[in-house]
Order: C-alpha cells, then structure tokens, then sequence
C-alpha cells in the first residue's frame, strides 16, 4: 500500500513535472515568438533606417545641388554686376583768358584747365592726360582755334603712340582758324590719352574754342 502511494505521489509529481516543462516550453515558445517580432521590428526599424540614410543621402546630394547652382547665381550676378556699363565722359577747354597758348621751343603736353564735363573723374585738369578706367572702345575729339601767326599742330597720343593729329599752317590771307580731328580707341585700363601742341605752334586759349573731349563708347 505504501508502495502504491509513493508511485502514485511520483506520478504526480512527474505530471507536475511534465505541466512544468509544458508551460516552460509554452513560455519559452511564446518568447522566441517575442523574439521573433523584436527581430522583425528591428529588421524593419533597420529598413526604415537604410531607408532614411538614403533620403538623407539624396536630400544631402539636392542641398549640394542647391548650392552649386546658388554659387553659379552668385557668380553670374556678380559678372553682370562687374559688367554694368559704367559711365566716363568729359569735356574740357584750355582755359587762358583769350591769350594765346604757346608757341613753346619744345613739344608740350596741352593741359586742358576749365572742366566741362568730367562724369568718372577720369580725366585730369591738372596734367591733361586722360587715364582709361576700365578697358573698352572710347571716342575722342579735339579742336581748335588759331591766329595766323604761328600756325598749329596738335597731336593725339595713347600713351607714347601717335594716333592723330590736326594742323593749320602759317598764313598771311586770314586772321584765324578752326580745326579738329576725332578718333575711336580701343584703350585697356591705364591707358592714357592726351595731347601734344608741336613746338613754335599755338593755339587760342579760352574757355569755348579749344577743347579735348572723350567718351566710353562700350566696354570690352
């Protein structure tokens, strides 16, 4: 009788074992289970991830894009800015109170003292030389008025070359006369452009005869 309590009690506990290892291995399915949706959630998470980075690679690629086209703007604006036309223009007289200017024993620059016009300061009353701001196509004229004693040649140079040139000679049949010349120059910035009375010649000074003027017809 005995013997059958403790087998009974053994089957018992066996079946409290075998409950035991059902309910561990329900358990422990159920967390593989848990384990499998973390790792598919994770998978996902890191899909999504992967997929994020990528955005984030072809926003970053579309920013850089931006950027480059931005700059290139700038550029471009910066270009147009440096090419707007600027203006240059001036006109001057000699000035000398209705007396005559020259003849002098050797060529001399002619300074050009009452100021017309002088839009970009470029050129200078003090010396009489025409400095060219910004490289482009200018026009020049220059004219004169002259008695009849000394004649005059007057000379257009763009820094040590002679471009043209306009003269009256000597003469005993009229009182005095007018002249001028004009020229198109393509100057680079620096160039200088101005004036030389040949010597033994003269001309009138005044503020209305003889002049030397010059405009910036196109920028290059």
């Amino acid at each position: 009788m005995d013997a059958d309590n403790r087998l009974k009690d053994t089957d018992n506990r066996l079946k409290d074992t075998d409950n035991r290892l059902k309910d561990t291995e329900n358990r422990l399915m159920d967390t593989e289970n848990r384990l499998n949706d973390t790792d598919n959630r994770l998978m996902d998470t890191d899909n999504r991830l992967m997929d994020t980075d990528n955005r984030l690679k072809e926003s970053d690629n579309r920013l850089m894009g931006t950027d480059n086209r931005l700059k290139e703007s700038e550029n471009q604006i910066l270009e147009l800015k440096n090419k707007e036309h600027k203006t240059v223009i001036f006109s001057a007289a000699t000035g000398g109170g209705e007396n005559t200017i020259g003849p002098f024993d050797t060529h001399t620059t002619l300074i050009y003292r009452t100021l017309i016009t002088n839009i970009g300061a470029a050129y200078s009353p003090s010396t009489g030389i025409f400095t060219a701001p910004v490289p482009g196509v200018y026009y020049f004229t220059i004219f004169f008025h002259v008695g009849r004693d000394h004649g005059t040649i007057l000379r257009l140079y763009k820094n040590n070359e002679l471009i043209i040139l306009t003269h009256d000679i000597p003469s005993t049949y009229d009182r005095a006369d007018n002249g001028g010349n004009a020229v198109f120059l393509q100057l680079v910035q620096g160039d200088r452009v101005y004036v030389q009375l040949r010597a033994k010649t003269h001309v009138w000074g005044t503020d209305y005869d003889t002049t030397f003027s010059g405009f910036l017809v196109t920028e290059m």
